[in-house]
C-alpha cells in the first residue's frame, strides 16, 4: 500500500510543494520532479540490499520489524514535508525500508515453504502486494478525496502497527537457524559474490536481466496510471474530485489485473513450464503497455475507457 500512495497522490502533493522550493507548477515540471521522486524512490528500493547481511546477522524477525518501521515512519513523514526535496528524502528512506519488507517477504516464503508449493505460495505472497495498492486506491477514493494527499501519507504510517505482531507471532525459519549455527552467518561480500560464482553466475545475470526489463516496463507504466487517468479524465469533462476518484478506481483495476495474475502464475507454471509462462507473462505486459500507453491514450474519442481495459491486462502481464 505505502508503495503505491505516492502515486496517487503526486500531482496535487507535487502542485503545492513545487512552489514552496521556488519552482514553478508547471505540467512540465510535475512531470520531472514527479519522475525524479519515483527514482529516488526505486534507487532506494535498490540500496535495499544492504538488509541482507542484517537479517543474516540479527536474523529474519528482526530485520523484518526494522525494515516495515522504516517505511512507516518515512511514508508517514511525508504527511508533514514542507517542500520537495524533503519529501524525496523521505520517498528515497521509503524504498529503502519497503525494499528490505519484500526481500524479507520472498526470504521466508524460500525458507519455510517445500519447493513442490513454494511457486504457489510466492504467487499467494506477491498478491498481497497488489491488495495493499488495491486499498490504498479505495483509501484515496473516499479518505483522499475528502482529506487530501497528506492524510493519505498518514495512512501510509498505519503498518507500523504491525511490528508488534511480528515480534511475538513470526518466529525465524528453521533452516536460518540451522545454517546459522553451523555457520555463524556470511560476510556481506561473501555472500553477494556466491552469487557470482561458476554455479550461480548465469542464473544471476540472466534473471537480473529480467527482473530490470519488468521493473522498467511495469513501473514506468502503471506508476503513471493515476496522472494518466486523471488527464484522460479531465479530457472528458470529469472534473475534480470525479477525475481523482477515476484515478482511483483505475489503480483497483490495475491491482484487481495482477492480483489474478498472481494467482494464475504458479498453476501455469506447473503446467507449462516456468520458462514458457514467464515468456507469456513479458508478451502480455509488453503488449498492452504498447496499446495502452501507445495507442489508447491517444484517442480522440473513448480515450479514457480504452485506455481502462488495457490497465486490466497490463495487470495480468505485471504480476
Amino acid at each position: 500500500m505505502d508503495s503505491f500512495i505516492y502515486a496517487l497522490v503526486m500531482v496535487p502533493a507535487l502542485r503545492e510543494l513545487l512552489p514552496r522550493s521556488g519552482i514553478p507548477a508547471t505540467p512540465e515540471n510535475l512531470g520531472y520532479y514527479g519522475g525524479l521522486l519515483f527514482a529516488l524512490f526505486l534507487v532506494g528500493w535498490g540500496l535495499s540490499l544492504l538488509w541482507g547481511p542484517v537479517a543474516d546477522r540479527f536474523g529474519r524477525v528482526n530485520t523484518l520489524m526494522l525494515t516495515v518501521a522504516c517505511y512507516s515512519l518515512f511514508t508517514f513523514l511525508g504527511a508533514v514535508a514542507t517542500g520537495v526535496w524533503p519529501l524525496a528524502a523521505f520517498r528515497l528512506l521509503a524504498g529503502v525500508g519497503i525494499g528490505g519488507e519484500w526481500s524479507m517477504g520472498g526470504t521466508f516464503v524460500a525458507e519455510e515453504w517445500p519447493e513442490d508449493r513454494r511457486k504457489m505460495a510466492a504467487g499467494v505472497m506477491h498478491t498481497g502486494y497488489y491488495f495493499g495498492i488495491f486499498l490504498a486506491a479505495i483509501a484515496n477514493y473516499t479518505i483522499g478525496a475528502a482529506w487530501g494527499w497528506r492524510a493519505m501519507f498518514v495512512l501510509g504510517g498505519t503498518p507500523a502497527l504491525l511490528v508488534g505482531f511480528i515480534r511475538y507471532g513470526v518466529v525465524e525459519p528453521e533452516r536460518w537457524r540451522r545454517r546459522r549455527a553451523q555457520t555463524g552467518g556470511s560476510s556481506m561480500g561473501r555472500a553477494f559474490f556466491m552469487l557470482f560464482d561458476e554455479r550461480f553466475r548465469r542464473r544471476t545475470v540472466l534473471n537480473s536481466l529480467y527482473i530490470l526489463v519488468s521493473i522498467i516496463g511495469l513501473w514506468a507504466g502503471s506508476v503513471y496510471v493515476p496522472a494518466g487517468v486523471t488527464f484522460l479524465a479531465t479530457r472528458a469533462g470529469y472534473a475534480g474530485p470525479r477525475a481523482a476518484r477515476l484515478a482511483s478506481f483505475a489503480t483497483m483495476l490495475l491491482s484487481t489485473g495482477t492480483i489474478l495474475g498472481c494467482l494464475a502464475l504458479p498453476v501455469l507454471a506447473e503446467r507449462l513450464g516456468r520458462r514458457v509462462t514467464l515468456g507469456l507473462y513479458f508478451l502480455l505486459m509488453f503488449a498492452f503497455i504498447l496499446l495502452g500507453f501507445g495507442y489508447a491514450f491517444y484517442l480522440e474519442r473513448g480515450a479514457l475507457w480504452a485506455f481502462l481495459v488495457c490497465l486490466f491486462f497490463l495487470g495480468v502481464g505485471g504480476a
